[in-house]
């Protein structure tokens, strides 16, 4: 059996904000003193410097590369800092290269995770700012960063499309910019760069080992030579507040964001939440088998006398509806989590989805398309409804419109993963592979193809299918193995490593980091119409 969960939803948060302390220290104490030394700042106190004082920067991919490179001394948040903050009045992409991790290398997941935070600026058209300070790919796991379409060369196609979309790009050289990296800052619309730093596409050692040539790196590629002799940069600094400093007054020529989102999307004065988010705390369960009620939940989060809910009392597993978060008029798509009496007098399970709630939940998306209404989903699924009447039901089918409308939505999306995320109510409930603009998760979250206790039992009888009868010790050392391997990979830090997820939020600030987020995917409306190709009825 799976052992119960013996941590509060409380606990289970301080754990998680712990272990984030420690990521933001990057490379450890040392590592900064070399940095400083070097007359540098560290790439999180570049950014402090860089946005707006008193501002927040709303930082994802935090957990990414957690527990993946430890054999290679670890990559802390995949050696490179991103996300969302303001700068003179107008938010910001900004992604920093973190020079205290193995001197900004670039792992396999440091470029998906450069790779993300440029496409959520794409889709919100976001302005772009790349704090630069890396040594190029980390050689020893080059064929996993160098060649694909998901690698660190689509970093720079993306620079080319995203200048070309008129979305803004400044990049700033405060460090090593080496080999092919050495395109990033020079495809951006404007470029800096700080005295002492390095750009060029062989360092010295190379230059030497390849074509027998003495050089030093400021002949070869230092802030002078660029500015002076090769034209390649825009701008020549003299250190990292000097460069910052020109960064804000650059930015400042844009303007500010305006205060209210374009037409058709709606803002008005935002109102407190019916109850106060800290009562997530009493009200969500960290045992995933607990019952729970998801209006409740969203008492926390959305203005309150701002709900409508679409169609009560059909399709009750899955709870729909219109309100406001933080003044901004959205749609929300909500599993339910307790056991539901249907008008037939059956029972339906709580995170199961079921012909009619697929279907209602499916008609509510195509009408937030009509009116261009931003959807925020919240999961905690077990997956569709199984056996013989829900299939002549036609569950498949139902389940098929859901993941139709999701898919083919134009309106701006957000997720919200609080507890299970399982199987094709993963795919039905906009997952990661559905284009989600941002996606979080609680830290009760779990995703995987199927729940740890069905998991682990389906795999034990494969593993001694066909064997002699097993001895019952034997057996049940196996199964504790099994499900151990299982719950490791089904925790939300796993997910977030692999960058399934944006964040691991509090869910007492779930609120605000939804109203955060609907003021990125509000900025710019989607004119493309809405279009659905072959429908099953």
């Amino acid at each position: 059996m799976i052992p119960e969960p013996t941590k509060s939803l409380r606990q289970l948060v301080e754990e998680i904000q712990r272990v984030e302390c420690e990521i933001r220290a990057g490379g450890g104490t040392a590592a900064i003193q070399r940095q400083h030394a070097k007359g540098r700042l560290t790439a999180r106190e570049r950014i402090e410097r860089l946005i707006d004082p008193g501002s927040s920067f709303l930082e994802l991919g935090l957990w990414a590369g957690y527990q993946m490179y430890d054999e290679w001394g670890g990559a802390p948040a995949a050696g490179v800092i991103t996300g969302v903050g303001t700068v003179c009045g107008r938010r910001h992409m900004i992604i920093a290269n973190d020079a205290t991790v193995k001197a900004g290398a670039f792992f396999p997941v440091t470029a998906k995770k450069v790779l993300r935070a440029q496409r959520i600026a794409f889709r919100n058209r976001l302005p772009l700012i790349y704090l630069v300070d890396s040594a190029g790919v980390f050689l020893p796991l080059q064929e996993d960063v160098f060649p694909d379409e998901d690698d660190f060369g689509r970093i720079f196609r993306n620079n080319a499309v995203i200048s070309a979309a008129g979305i803004p790009q400044i990049a700033a050289i405060m460090g090593n910019c080496v080999a092919g990296g050495g395109y990033l800052p020079v495809l951006c619309d404007v470029t800096l760069m700080t005295e002492g730093s390095g750009l060029y596409l062989a360092g010295p050692a190379l230059v030497r080992s390849a074509i027998g040539q003495q050089v030093t790196s400021e002949e070869l590629g230092g802030a002078w030579m660029h500015a002076a002799v090769s034209g390649t940069i825009d701008y020549r600094e003299p250190n990292d507040q000097a460069c910052l400093e020109r960064i804000r007054r650059l930015v400042a020529l844009q303007g500010a964001d305006p205060d209210e989102p374009p037409a058709p999307f709606s803002r008005i004065a935002s109102q407190p939440p019916a109850r106060d988010p800290q009562e997530i705390y009493e009200i969500f369960p960290a045992d995933a088998h607990r019952e729970y009620e998801i209006r409740d939940v969203l008492a926390t989060i959305v203005d309150r006398e701002t709900w409508d809910e679409y169609r009560a009392d059909f399709g009750q597993t899955l709870v729909c509806g219109t309100a406001r978060i933080g003044g901004y008029a959205v749609g929300i798509v909500a599993c339910q989590h307790h056991r539901i009496v249907t008008h037939d007098k059956r029972y339906e399970f709580g995170g199961v989805l079921y012909v009619e709630s697929a279907e209602k939940a499916a008609r509510f998306v195509m009408e937030c398309n009509q009116t261009l209404l931003p959807l925020v989903f919240f999961q905690d699924v077990y997956g569709f409804m199984v056996g013989r009447e829900s299939e002549r039901a036609g569950i498949i089918k139902a389940g098929a419109k859901l993941v139709n409308a999701v898919s083919n939505s134009r309106t701006p999306k957000i997720t919200v993963i609080m507890g299970g995320s399982y199987g094709a109510g993963n795919y039905a409930l906009c997952g990661k592979a559905f284009d989600p603009r941002l996606i979080f998760a609680w830290p009760t979250a779990r995703c995987a193809v199927m729940g740890a206790e069905q998991a682990v039992g389906t795999l034990v009888e494969i593993a001694t299918k066909g064997a002699s009868p097993a001895d019952p010790q034997e057996l049940e050392q196996l199964r504790k193995r099994v499900s151990e391997d299982y719950l490791r990979q089904t925790d939300v830090r796993y997910a977030a490593a692999r960058l399934w997820v944006d964040a691991i939020v509090d869910p007492a600030r779930t609120r605000d980091v939804l109203i955060e987020s609907l003021a990125l995917v509000t900025r710019h409306p989607d004119t493309e119409p809405f279009r659905l190709g072959v429908y099953q009825v």
